[in-house]
Formats: structure tokens, C-alpha cells, sequence
């Protein structure tokens, strides 16, 4: 399963692919309980009866013990999600994050099939990454490697992300806080007549990332501003993980980024070789879509199957 700050996605499947699927809002009125009794009513609804659950979940992660912390997009500040389910549902259940998830499934099952160093990078509501190096997934001592997501890209930048901190990468270009930058992109420009200041109905507070997408393919100068700085923090963060991590591959998947090929794919090629050191990778979004993580949660299922047979 992929949980989510904004959907649960659960599927079934074998070794081999996925069978079945279902997608919902991510409980946000039940409390933290409400989350495991969400996940193990989807899994009943599909009509399983799973000999192990692979997660890859929104973090921070507390691994040792089974829950999500104090993530900066979610109300709850921890949600037991292990020991729930397992007692649900009388299997093994393992937790890890959804980047880490995904970079597996990307090597078992995607464009990094063969490779030993692969990186992979969310750009949803919020954004986050996974690495293999050598060959070795990197998990970190609570699972929470490698936190991309909250690199300092501006340290003198007014933006605070969602975890307190100001000037990460998150809080300039991911979907929850793609709005907030782009006001204070434009906060000194002239916007009269122009697409994004219509669509607002003159209040930029009304603004949303599809907005500024939507204005940027219909050639409005204002979002294609935005968009363009919104490119050159990426190329940075993308500079940072090839200089950090040495990938052959990076792979790219969430809602930002795979609604909005071009315009988020194009200005990170154009603009992360000024800011590296290291030869540069191939770069391309993912094949495996929005399915990703449950890939990633299908080959962490299939691990503890094998283990526990």
C-alpha cells in the first residue's frame, strides 16, 4: 500500500505484477486509529487475504515502532500503523518510507531493473526521495533516508516548510507549497491582464499549483516566470542528489510532475549541469506511473512472505 497526505492507495498482487487496486481520501477525521482501520477495510474490500503487507508510507517514519511521526503534511503527529494491522489482519506487516518503497520498485520492476545506483524522487504534495547505491537500498537508523525533500536550497529564503524550517526544498516546489512561492514570486509584478490574476478572480491567496500549471501551457508570461523558478530550485535539488548519491538513473514520479511532464522535466535537464560535479545520470519519469510505491510495497510484501514461509 501507498499511504499518502492526501490518498491510501491499496492493490493486490503476486511476484509479478498487481491485481487489483483501490484508492481513497486519507482519513483525516477518525484520528490516528482512524488510518489502520481505513487501510485494513480497503484490503478486505478487494477481497484479499494477503500472506504479508508491504507499505511504503508519507514520514518521517518511527520503524522501530511501526508508526509515522510527526510528518509535516498531516495532522497527527504519530499513527501506529504496524501492530494495528497485524493484529487486523493476522500477518506480517512492514513499514517504510514511500521514496524507499518506490526506488525498489523502480529496481525490480521499472527503468532501474539492472542498476546499482538508482535514486528516485516524489514530487507530490510533498517531496521526498529513495537511493540504491552499490546496490543497497538506503534506509537510514529510523528509515527516513534520504530526506531530499528538506535540503536547505535557500537559506535566506522567507518560505517555511511545513516542518519548521525555512528554505527548504520542499517549500519552494512541491504541490502543497508551489502557491506559496509563486505569491512572493509575484508579489512585485504587474499581473494585469494576465491568465493567473483571472483565474484567482484578482486574489492570488486563491491560487493552486494546477493553476499555475494549467496558466504555464496556455503560455501565460506570469506562470511561465513561476515555473521557470520553480525549474531552477529543482536543477539545484537534482545537482544535490547527483553530487551526494552518483546515480546511473534518477527517476521522477508524483502528481506535480507526472501531470506536468514538460514543464517540470525540461528545465531540471536544461539546468542541472551548471551545478554539478559528478557525471550526470539519466533522468526521466518513471514508467511505473503513479503505481510506483505500490511496487515498492509489492516487493517489500513479497520479502516478508518469503521470510516468513
Amino acid at each position: 500500500m501507498d499511504i499518502g497526505a492526501t490518498n491510501i492507495r491499496v492493490a493486490v498482487g503476486d511476484e509479478r505484477s498487481l491485481k487489483a487496486k483501490r484508492s481513497e481520501a486519507t482519513d483525516r477525521l477518525n484520528g490516528p486509529e482512524g488510518v489502520p482501520r481505513q487501510i485494513a477495510r480497503m484490503i478486505r474490500s478487494l477481497g484479499a487475504e494477503p500472506k504479508a503487507v508491504g507499505i511504503g508510507s508519507i514520514g518521517p517514519l518511527d520503524v522501530k515502532r511501526g508508526a509515522i511521526g510527526a510528518t509535516p503534511n498531516f495532522a497527527f503527529k504519530h499513527i501506529p500503523i504496524v501492530a494495528p494491522l497485524e493484529e487486523e489482519l493476522g500477518v506480517p506487516v512492514m513499514i517504510v518510507n514511500d521514496c524507499s518503497a518506490a526506488v525498489v520498485g523502480e529496481h525490480l520492476y521499472g527503468a532501474g531493473r539492472g542498476l546499482d545506483n538508482l535514486f528516485y524522487v516524489t514530487m507530490s504534495t510533498g517531496l521526498g526521495g529513495g537511493a540504491i547505491v552499490d546496490g543497497h537500498a538506503l534506509n537510514g537508523k529510523d528509515g527516513n533516508a534520504p530526506e531530499i525533500g528538506h535540503l536547505t536550497v535557500d537559506p535566506d529564503s522567507e518560505l517555511v516548510c511545513g516542518c519548521g524550517c525555512s528554505g527548504h526544498w520542499e517549500a519552494h516546489c512541491s504541490g502543497a507549497n508551489i502557491p506559496k512561492f509563486a505569491r512572493v514570486l509575484l508579489r512585485n509584478r504587474d499581473l494585469e491582464g494576465g491568465q493567473l490574476l483571472k483565474m484567482v478572480g484578482g486574489d492570488l491567496g486563491k491560487l493552486t499549483s494546477e493553476m499555475v500549471f494549467d496558466a504555464a501551457r496556455k503560455r501565460d508570461r506570469d506562470a511561465l516566470y513561476v515555473v521557470g523558478e520553480i525549474g531552477k530550485v529543482n536543477a539545484v535539488g537534482f545537482a544535490d542528489i547527483v553530487n551526494a548519491f552518483d546515480p546511473e538513473l534518477i527517476t521522477i514520479g508524483g502528481s506535480v510532475a507526472l501531470n506536468n511532464p514538460e514543464l517540470i522535466l525540461e528545465p531540471i535537464k536544461n539546468g542541472v549541469d551548471q551545478h554539478l560535479i559528478n557525471r550526470k545520470p539519466d533522468i526521466k519519469l518513471t514508467p511505473l506511473g503513479a503505481d510506483v510505491v505500490l511496487y515498492g510495497g509489492l516487493a517489500v510484501a513479497g520479502k516478508l512472505s518469503r521470510a516468513s514461509a
